[in-house]
């Protein structure tokens, strides 16, 4: 009897350390998903200001802070 709960803990927690790690991976795929988008976006702004945007035009065209905006636009 003591092995039988010995073994359904341990099973268990190996399935609890599974879905622990994909759930982490997929967060991590997610949240680079974001950062990559974003980067794009940053990335683009130069082009835009070089095409005669106004640095609020920018914000509102990416869904991006002003703030953002302006500093990528310093960088």
């Amino acid at each position: 009897e003591d092995r039988e709960v010995f073994m359904t803990l341990s099973q268990t927690y190996q399935e609890w350390k599974e879905a622990t790690k994909r759930e982490g991976l997929e967060q991590g795929l997610e949240r680079g998903k974001l950062e990559g988008k974003l980067e794009g976006k940053l990335e683009s702004i130069p082009r835009l200001l070089a095409l005669g945007l106004r640095v609020e035009q920018i914000a509102q065209a990416l869904d991006l802070d002003l703030e953002q905006v302006r500093q990528a636009a310093r960088e």
